[in-house]
């Protein structure tokens, strides 16, 4: 699954940063520009957005 993280006609489609969850890892971010976590340190992330520590 790959979300994009723009609002309609906030910025050009090839500069909007992306999540892209793979079967294997998450990679998140823009172009060169990017973070890539296993499924389980994305997992981690998403738990302390969802408790609002983050």
């Amino acid at each position: 699954m790959k979300v994009v993280l723009c609002n309609d006609g906030t910025c050009v489609p090839p500069k909007c940063p992306v999540v892209d969850i793979r079967s294997d890892k998450v990679i998140i971010g823009e172009k060169k520009n990017v973070c890539t976590l296993t499924k389980a340190q994305y997992n981690i992330l998403r738990q302390k957005i969802l408790s609002g520590e983050i």
